[in-house]
């Protein structure tokens, strides 16, 4: 099975633009993430697939592999989806490229979802809330599982709601990394966008509203994604005190 990464990389992003190229230590965001990326050795080949001369240019110049975008993309599952079209491949890993944390135990997890079961066709990562604040928060977007750890929902609103306080609740937050079949992952792409995804501002709920199951894995790598500054800052509060 030939597993590939691919990480996709927009330079104008809506909420912090030319957030991928802020500096983090001695890295920019991307570096981190790419270069974290490659450590894990679970892939054939990782690429940075990008629209901006100035992150490819970034990136092979510190030896990095990049792919220049053709067309221009909504998504960065769009935007993987055309490099992977050409490629020999099986699965493909979608990795954020504001991910600048992300880890081997992580990845593996969502290796094995098709390693050990020939029928996955889309993957991705979750973990237990436990801050409270975070439960409502709409950049923090959570998932509800059927009993075979399957997505019912994605949602930026506090999903199960919790009508009883007395009934525990498990709330899991959905980290945007994913794997797909290459076969999975150009159908995707080519369905249109559904009113879900438009109403939330979450392109995953495409996958629901067209039946095509997502193999959530538990995780216990709490993501610190970058989307805003105060991110940026948190980001740099741990790469300092690790």
């Amino acid at each position: 099975m030939k597993i590939i990464a691919l990480i996709p990389a927009r330079y104008a992003a809506t909420r912090f633009a030319g957030k991928l190229m802020q500096p983090l230590g001695t890295k920019t965001v991307l570096q981190h993430t790419y270069d974290n990326t490659v450590a894990t050795n679970l892939f054939d080949a990782v690429y940075v697939v990008t629209d901006s001369d100035i992150i490819y240019d970034s990136i092979t110049h510190h030896g990095g592999q990049a792919i220049r975008s053709i067309r221009e993309h909504e998504s960065g599952s769009d935007r993987i989806a055309e490099a992977a079209a050409a490629m020999q491949v099986d699965v493909v890993m979608n990795i954020q490229g504001d991910e600048p944390f992300v880890h081997k135990d992580a990845l593996q997890g969502l290796v094995n979802a098709f390693i050990n079961n020939k029928n996955t066709q889309v993957a991705s990562l979750m973990h237990i809330i436990t801050d409270p604040a975070d439960v409502h928060n709409p950049n923090m977007v959570k998932v509800v599982v059927d009993a075979g750890m399957q997505a019912l929902l994605f949602s930026r609103s506090p999903i199960p709601y919790n009508r009883d306080a007395a009934t525990p609740v498990t709330y899991y937050k959905h980290i945007g990394i994913y794997g797909y079949t290459k076969a999975a992952l150009l159908h995707y792409t080519q369905l249109p966008m559904s009113t879900l995804e438009q109403v939330e501002k979450l392109e995953n709920l495409r996958l629901i509203e067209h039946h095509i199951p997502v193999q959530m894995v538990l995780t216990t790598y709490a993501s610190i994604g970058i989307d805003t500054p105060a991110d940026l800052a948190k980001a740099e509060a741990y790469l300092a005190a690790q």
